[in-house]
């Protein structure tokens, strides 16, 4: 019987795909080597590399791993650092000697990329570097900050720019933060005191949720302490009251009412904050937001 073109054509076909799945094929692996594994090693071989291995217990892992952290975010900061911003922050009252100067808006980028980190940020505190404390209120925990730990840190504090930083960024978030407010704001460290108001004045602003009693109850520490005629007191109670005023229309009517008794008191400190929060209160821009704010109760009826 004669072969028919595609009858040759078919058997050839079949001899390249033949051929082609021999080439893709992988080759079959060599033999595995015939070397012997190691012995493990014996009781007393184990005993003996434990007395000479130095002791990793989970405490002193920790403890590496912040020191490891907290070297990184110190570098970071010094790459950051500029002598000129440093210069210029005793025109804003700001202690240089211990601080490197590092802008405001790169140690908050910096803190967003470390992330909340408690034991971080005191590892930083404890360094008394002006922008490693600042960076500590970016990526402290909220949550886990006790009130003796607020206690302390707001001891050192040696700035306005500390004191409302921390305040403003921390703790003000935490549990603590009202019963704070009373606390300090009867001592007599200047400092300490004003962080009492600026923790009025971020609570004012973050606090969407407290009731207005809360914030009645802080315009009475305001009034009792206008007549403190130290800077950065005076200025951080004339902030907490302007705060106040602009929460709602029933704070606002009630600061205002605290403001126009201030501004007719014989102390001058007193006066200079009664006057120069009615100015603000009454300002066209405090008006809008306050008719937002009615606007927005009214819907949500």
């Amino acid at each position: 019987m004669k072969r028919t073109r595609s009858t040759v054509g078919k058997k050839a076909a079949r001899k390249v795909t033949a051929a082609a799945t021999k080439t893709a094929m992988p080759r079959k692996k060599k033999a595995a080597s015939r070397v012997a594994a190691p012995k493990p090693a014996t009781r007393r071989k184990k005993a003996a590399l434990a007395k000479t291995a130095p002791a990793k217990t989970p405490a002193s892992k920790a403890a590496a791993g912040v020191d490891e952290r907290l070297e990184r975010a110190l570098s970071e900061l010094r790459k950051l650092s500029s002598e000129k911003i440093r210069a210029g922050m005793a025109r804003f009252a700001i202690p240089s000697d211990n601080a490197w100067g590092v802008s405001m808006g790169d140690m908050r980028q910096l803190g967003k990329r470390l992330g909340r980190d408690h034991e971080l940020a005191t590892a930083l505190w404890s360094t008394g570097v002006y922008e490693a404390r600042t960076l500590a209120a970016f990526v402290d925990d909220p949550a886990l900050v006790t009130s003796a730990q607020m206690d302390r840190w707001c001891r050192d504090f040696d700035s306005w720019a500390i004191c409302d930083t921390l305040c403003f960024h921390l703790f003000d978030k935490t549990p603590h933060a009202a019963l704070k407010v009373v606390a300090w704001a009867s001592l007599e460290a200047e400092f300490v005191k004003r962080a009492a108001f600026a923790l009025i004045a971020s609570l004012s602003v973050h606090d969407k949720r407290a009731p207005d009693a809360d914030y009645e109850r802080f315009l009475a520490l305001i009034e009792k302490a206008a007549d403190d005629e130290r800077n950065f007191v005076k200025k951080g109670v004339n902030w907490a009251l302007r705060c106040i005023g602009k929460r709602n229309a029933a704070l606002h009517a009630a600061a205002v009412a605290v403001s126009k008794r201030l501004a007719a008191a014989p102390s001058k400190a007193a006066a200079w904050v009664g006057r120069d929060a009615l100015r603000d209160l009454a300002s066209p821009s405090v008006a809008r937001r306050l008719e937002r704010g009615r606007a927005r109760a009214e819907k949500l009826r």
